[in-house]
């Protein structure tokens, strides 16, 4: 019998702030037919969670960051748990899932070992209330309720010492509203969607970074891009920092822009200051999740390429649309009109504005994987001939390299 391994797909987990403290690390089986629930990633699938998490050994625990996985009633009772790091690991339980004696006295000993318990989808009429009093973490889901119901069974939690988590939160109004409620944290993808799209003019924050892009790119004087770089002196800072990080590899501290051309030269700097683009705002306009979320999605894509054999070109230019591909939503404006400002190739024009070509699809893979359900990752790894483990490694890699640059 063939060991059956499974893509893995994230959600991100925010406090308050929206700050990210954790993934949801979905699951679905390479083998797989594509229609399956909300609740259905490989619950009953011990075996093929377990293969997988053992391929990828511990490199999925990304930084300090907490990981929620679903399990169902045959992963609850699995002595594997017993293997995983209990203080990093979050055990999301279902619903659906009935609170035998077994199950509530095995749920007892996994709190008393250290791991989290979080109740997802909850209601105190599902089956796994019963697991509350063991329960850390306690999921409500937007989607499923209308807001008086939300807001009741938000402020009846309030006597239970839970961290309350709204999931599937997909749009600022459920946002604005799950915060107002008091929530601790929020779990979906409203960060990275376009609230109005009604700037008309780009922010004076981001005109510096675009216009030394656009230097770069022409191959410019390095004395006009200094000239630059000294009339923002929070750019010059923020550029020195990414490139003395640990994810540059360099193995000497660079100390002036003129001494990182001299090491790096202008394609990497150009690689750099993409970095800078897309996280350079410091007016709060911008969730942290969302520059996090761009610069993850643009190493992910540089990742696969190489998992691809694709040249270094290509590869570089795969990790620009990636990076570029919320600057709709950071710059709060269509996408079209960003473009205009920047002089990219055509290739990246057709990926970011219409999914184009390989580089499109490889982008619309990255996003697959960024969304709950994980609706069609294996159709897409198999017209872009990328394995399951080909796709994990890349991704595990790239959220483990922007933990390194410290954002």
């Amino acid at each position: 019998m063939t060991t059956q391994s499974a893509f893995i797909g994230r959600q991100t987990v925010l406090n308050r702030n929206q700050q990210l403290i954790g993934y949801e690390l979905l699951f679905r089986a390479s083998q797989e037919a594509s229609s399956v629930g909300p609740h259905s990633e490989l619950q009953a699938d011990t075996e093929v969670l377990v293969n997988t998490l053992n391929n990828m050994g511990t490199s999925w625990l990304i930084g300090n960051k907490l990981a929620f996985i679903n399990v169902g009633e045959a992963m609850l009772t699995s002595d594997f748990l017993e293997l995983l790091p209990p203080r990093r690991v979050i055990l999301d339980i279902a619903p659906n899932i009935s609170p035998s004696s077994e199950l509530l006295s095995r749920a007892r000993h996994l709190r008393s070992l250290g791991f989290g318990i979080a109740l997802d989808d909850f209601s105190f009429e599902a089956q796994s209330a019963a697991f509350l009093e063991f329960a850390n973490y306690v999921k409500l889901d937007i989607q499923n309720r209308d807001a008086n119901h939300f807001q009741v069974l938000a402020a009846r939690l309030r006597s239970y010492p839970v961290i309350r988590i709204a999931e599937r939160v997909e749009t600022h109004e459920q946002y604005h509203l799950c915060k107002e409620l008091g929530m601790d944290g929020f779990q979906g993808y409203y960060f990275a969607r376009p609230e109005t799209l009604s700037a008309k003019v780009i922010h004076p924050t981001f005109s510096n970074a675009l216009e030394l892009l656009n230097l770069l790119r022409m191959d410019a004087d390095l004395r006009q891009v200094e000239q630059i770089l000294k009339r923002d002196v929070a750019l010059s800072y923020k550029l020195l920092r990414y490139v003395n990080s640990a994810a540059a590899g360099l193995n000497t501290t660079i100390s002036s822009f003129s001494h990182a051309v001299t090491v790096l030269g202008y394609k990497k700097l150009y690689r750099w200051l993409t970095l800078l683009l897309v996280t350079a705002s410091d007016d709060g306009h911008a969730p942290p999740a969302l520059q996090k979320t761009a610069v993850t999605r643009g190493r992910f894509m540089e990742l696969m390429g190489e998992q691809l054999g694709l040249n270094h070109d290509d590869c570089d230019n795969l990790f620009i649309v990636g990076m570029f591909s919320l600057l709709d939503v950071l710059f709060d404006m269509p996408m079209s009109s960003i473009l205009e400002h920047l002089q990219l190739p055509s290739g990246i024009i057709a990926a970011l504005s219409e999914h184009k070509g390989q580089m499109g699809k490889l982008l619309q893979l990255a996003k697959t994987c960024e969304d709950g359900q994980l609706n069609g990752v294996a159709e897409l790894c198999s017209q872009l001939q990328l394995s399951a483990q080909q796709l994990n490694q890349a991704h595990v890699a790239a959220l483990a390299w922007v933990e390194d640059l410290g954002l």
